[in-house]
């Protein structure tokens, strides 16, 4: 927490119109989260950097314009849709009425989707565009900001050319021939998206008193609540695909007996990673060692008197110290954090 709000602090101040950080809640829903706890664990971690950022004495205005989100597009259509609109409410509302942001632009929920990596699948992998076209669409009609279509062959290797230009074609089609860029909100008063859109938002405030009961986010966290409420629904959604309560095409149905994997298949040589071992030993054979080794030392006094970090790490950058370097540094003052078993 205390690097996350030295850099929104440095940054609003020293370059107001970076966005210093993405909330992200991809990493919940491809653990196995549900779209509500996604939303809700999101949203509640945005929350506390801002919380963090006023008792720091923060204006709310001065800051909040420039924070966005990152979000999963998962395969419920309607579902997904209904999620972004949630978020969208629940942010505006708590933005205006909780924290008394008075700047229209500290009420929008700026964020970006990426579709759903967890629902892709080896098996006949070509579906695979076909579920990201879906999760796509979603993330447009809920109203995302920005747009990452995963490639088709990601559960393979990294992404071919041929992979990456079908992901990329995908948003160039509902961008420019598909018509739903057209309108904002393309399915506001639908009654089942509406209806959908309260639920969620319904559920995801019982997450936050939830939370707030437990002493917040950073208590939540030590005490394994989110863990333990991420891991129940996968485990619950894995029984589900068991029972084939449902049905993911071919993994639990629809399956092809033999199948053999006919596309291209990116190949990485060993050289990229001799290549690149290489280089940082140069780096550090070539970069002067008293000026590395006296930023360090003041980046660990910094983070050790509570002074703003930021400074130290740019320095740190210039003298060509390694993130690694940077992080034993901070290890060294911080900690590091190991999860307890909590289930």
């Amino acid at each position: 927490m205390r690097i996350i709000t030295d850099m929104i602090e440095y940054s609003t101040a020293e370059v107001p119109q970076f966005n210093p950080v993405s909330v992200s809640g991809y990493h919940i829903r491809e653990a196995g989260s549900t779209a509500v706890q996604e939303l809700a664990f999101t949203l509640a971690d945005g929350f506390a950097y801002i919380e963090a950022c006023i008792e720091r004495g923060m204006d709310v205005d001065s800051f909040a314009p420039r924070i966005s989100h990152f979000f999963n597009s998962h395969l419920d259509f309607f579902e997904e849709i209904a999620k972004f609109r949630a978020a969208r409410r629940i942010y505006a509302k708590r933005m205006k009425n909780k924290y008394g942001a008075k700047n229209p632009k500290s009420w929008t929920l700026r964020f970006h989707t990426q579709t759903a990596g967890c629902s892709l699948t080896a098996q006949q992998p070509e579906n695979n565009i076909v579920r990201t076209a879906i999760e796509a669409l979603a993330g447009v009609l809920g109203g995302t900001q920005s747009l990452h279509t995963n490639s088709m062959d990601e559960t393979l290797a990294l992404p071919s050319d041929k992979a990456v230009k079908i992901a990329l074609r995908t948003q160039q089609i509902i961008a420019y021939e598909h018509g739903v860029i057209n309108v904002a909100d393309p399915l506001g008063g639908s009654y089942y998206v509406e209806k959908l859109t309260d639920d969620i938002e319904a559920e995801a405030e019982k997450y936050f008193d939830l939370i707030d009961s437990q002493g917040g986010v950073i208590a939540c966290i030590e005490n394994g609540f989110f863990q333990r409420e991420i891991s129940d629904a996968a485990y619950k959604y894995q029984l589900e695909l068991d029972k084939k309560e449902k049905i993911v095409v071919g993994i639990n149905d629809f399956v092809e007996e033999n199948e053999k994997i006919d596309i291209p298949i990116l190949q990485i040589s060993k050289d990229v990673e001799a290549k690149q071992v290489k280089r940082l030993k140069e780096l550090k054979a070539s970069r002067n060692q008293e000026d590395v080794k006296n930023a360090l030392k003041h980046l660990r006094e910094t983070a050790a008197n509570g002074t703003n970090l930021m400074p130290a790490v740019l320095d740190c950058a210039r003298k060509y110290v390694t993130l690694g370097e940077m992080c034993a540094e901070l290890k060294e003052v911080f900690g590091v954090y190991e999860e307890q078993a909590v289930f």
